[in-house]
């Protein structure tokens, strides 16, 4: 089996997750960082047990011949920049959502990784969880018929006792609500329905809360978004609410439902339709990367990278769509 090595651009929360994931599949090691800090390689190194080289320069980074992968951790801003860089210089590439904050640079960023022939994988890998693994057959198996309603909200408070919320706060560090971080509720709902959007109607709001006030966009949003086979559904996000961390599932369809981890289906003989039946799952309940499921996504990708074939789920070409509904939202949300 070969080893790919990967370069990491930016040093951050996010990119330790992606060390500790990537170092942890069969396939992968990091060897380079590239962050705008100048940062000791026997330190980081001896963090992570493994040699790492470290660079300022991202152009000198990628120019290494024996540097198959890069993994783009940096801040949105500069996510298209360094993937197209890194894309014209052959490399396959891991994106941290979002993959940039206009449309018109994602398309910028998908044109390159098509015109470079590289496999590309970006980070909705809330798709990957125990939690999503599970609805999803749940789906596919029937058991809630033809799904006509859904609805995925996203609500984490990303106040200032959160790391993220030192840059989050700027629009154009962060862009929206929905681009922050309640991308991951509006990509599951596009997953859950199976189907292309046809049209989306949003309104967004802000906190009173002292401790959201710095947030130069509003804070929570909802989305009606219909679908091109006639079903409809719904996403908040919230990244202004001051509770537990809550990804909030509810399907509806002509067979059944389901609620967050239980559902009721005709399908099933037997069931009490009075009860909820329980899947025994692991729930995405946490907003820290070092909960994420990556390591689970970064194998498929290897994987995809070693049959030279598109990554299942969370390819470019597949991240599009559901940018392109974030985009759409937000415009919508503006003018209303």
């Amino acid at each position: 089996m070969k080893k790919y090595n990967v370069g990491i651009v930016g040093y951050s929360w996010v990119a330790g997750a992606h060390i500790d994931a990537i170092n942890k599949t069969s396939w992968a090691q990091v060897t380079a960082v590239c962050s705008s800090r100048q940062l000791d390689s026997d330190e980081i190194s001896a963090t992570y047990g493994c040699p790492i080289k470290c660079y300022t320069d991202l152009s000198e980074m990628i120019a290494d011949p024996e540097l198959h992968v890069v993994s783009i951790c940096s801040y949105p801003a500069d996510h298209a920049t360094q993937a197209i860089l890194a894309a014209k210089a052959g490399k396959h590439l891991i994106i941290e959502k979002p993959i940039a904050l206009t449309w018109h640079e994602c398309l910028n960023v998908e044109a390159a990784v098509r015109e470079a022939g590289v496999i590309s994988c970006v980070c909705f890998e809330c798709r990957f969880s125990s939690q999503l693994l599970a609805i999803k057959s749940v789906i596919d198996q029937g058991l809630l018929g033809k799904i006509h309603y859904g609805e995925v909200d996203y609500y984490h408070g990303i106040g200032p006792w959160y790391g993220q919320y030192r840059w989050n706060t700027l629009k154009s560090a962060a862009g929206s609500s929905l681009l922050s971080a309640g991308c991951h509720a509006l990509d599951a709902l596009l997953l859950c329905m199976g189907c292309e959007f046809e049209n989306v109607s949003s309104y967004a709001t802000y906190s009173e809360n002292k401790d959201f006030k710095p947030y130069e966009y509003p804070t929570s949003s909802v989305s009606i978004v219909k679908f091109k086979n006639g079903a409809v559904g719904k996403t908040a996000s919230v990244i202004d609410c001051l509770q537990p961390y809550y990804f909030h599932f509810h399907l509806v369809g002509s067979e059944g439902s389901l609620l967050d981890n239980k559902y009721y289906s005709t399908q099933v003989p037997g069931l009490d339709k009075n009860n909820w039946t329980e899947l025994p799952m692991k729930m995405l309940d946490s907003g820290d990367v070092s909960d994420h499921p990556y390591q689970a996504q970064f194998e498929a990708f290897f994987m995809a990278v070693d049959e030279g074939v598109e990554m299942p789920l969370t390819s470019i070409s597949e991240a599009m769509k559901t940018h392109e509904l974030i985009f759409a939202a937000d415009k919508s949300a503006e003018g209303n």
